[in-house]
């Protein structure tokens, strides 16, 4: 099954997304420090990459330029609280943009949509 890392600063989300997603065959990674993020995905060899935008002391628009220019093939969804960036051209090298919610449906569905190659 495919390889997931999940950049959240948030240890409970980590936990609960690395959870969700083992229980349904992904292997999965998480880091909270941007530091960590191109030496996690050289680790990892992540086939998809979850990204939240607020990370503490972190530029997750940066992080996202830096992981797209190191992995231009590497899909990446946007994983956040705040719909308010949906539209950000700062975002457009992500594959995707879900809302952070208590179902975890959605983002499951966008991940195996990224993964089949239907997005």
């Amino acid at each position: 099954m495919a390889a997931i890392l999940i950049i959240d600063d948030q240890a409970h989300v980590r936990e609960l997304l690395s959870e969700e997603l083992a229980d349904v065959g992904y292997h999965v990674s998480g880091t909270g420090h941007g530091e960590s993020i191109a030496h996690e995905i050289a680790r990892v060899k992540p086939d998809l990459v979850i990204l939240d935008l607020y990370l503490c002391g972190y530029d997750a628009f940066e992080l996202l330029r830096d992981i797209k220019q190191q992995n231009p093939g590497l899909p990446v969804i946007i994983h956040t609280a705040y719909d308010s960036f949906k539209g950000d051209p700062r975002l457009s090298g992500a594959q995707d943009y879900v809302i952070k919610n208590s179902n975890l449906c959605e983002l499951k569905e966008r991940i195996d949509c990224i993964l089949k190659g239907n997005k």
